[in-house]
Formats: C-alpha cells, structure tokens, sequence
C-alpha cells in the first residue's frame, strides 16, 4: 500500500526523493510494503554492488541479515531531523512508513537511516 499522494521527484538532497503532493496529517501510515530478506551469506554478496546504499538492517543483530525494501521505501533520503519514521514487522516481512508530524504538499519525506528518530550517529557517507 502506497497512498496515491506520494510521488517521486527530483531532490535539492541529490538524485530523487519521495514528496506529497498535498497536505498528510501527522501519524498517518504512508507506506506499507513487503520486503525481500537477505540472508547473512546474500548480504554480503549485496554489500559489494550498488544496491549496498539501498539495503535495510533486518532483525535483532545489527550486521547480519539486510532486506531489500519493495515500494518507495529504498527512495526516502535521509535526515537526523526526518519529518517520518519507519517500522519493520518481522513477521511479517513488511516495513511501515508513519509521518511524524503534519507535512505540507510539495514538501519532501525523509526518514532517519539510523531508524531511530533523532539519531544523530554519523551514517556511512556524507548527508547532503
């Protein structure tokens, strides 16, 4: 599920971004979408492409398995600062996309890629 109100664009953030196209209430669930599981053997094989600035953590151990997120997920940028959070069902294999505060239409979706809010701990390239 992906609400029809998203969409991608170009980004002052470099590349393309995720952006709403009119005015999201804070709390609201934006995306849901399933993910593909990596095992600790794919992950690694995945770190030495592209598709490494595109993997998710996935489960309780930091650095072992990653998930490829199906969606939009993969094309939120990130900010310490970000105007959504996401949450990941293990269970279920999906992750959720929540807005954290009210955004405004035409304004950009970004999460925080140390999935914590406010997190501040440096991430692996340089933000923009």
């Amino acid at each position: 599920m992906i609400l029809p109100v998203l969409v991608i664009a170009a980004s002052d953030k470099g590349g393309k971004g995720v952006f709403a196209s009119e005015r999201i209430p804070a709390d609201t669930i934006i995306e849901i979408s399933p993910v593909l599981v990596l095992s600790v053997k794919d992950r690694k094989e995945v770190e030495k492409t592209i598709l490494y600035n595109y993997i998710f953590e996935w489960g309780d151990t930091k650095g072992d398995k990653a998930c490829i997120a199906w969606g939009y997920l993969s094309m939120y940028n990130h900010s310490y600062q970000a105007n959504c959070d996401y949450e990941m069902d293990l269970e279920e294999e999906l992750m959720r996309i929540k807005t954290v505060r009210d955004i405004e239409e035409g304004e950009e979706l970004f999460i925080n890629y140390n999935a914590e809010p406010g997190d501040e701990t440096p991430i692996w390239f340089e933000a923009k």
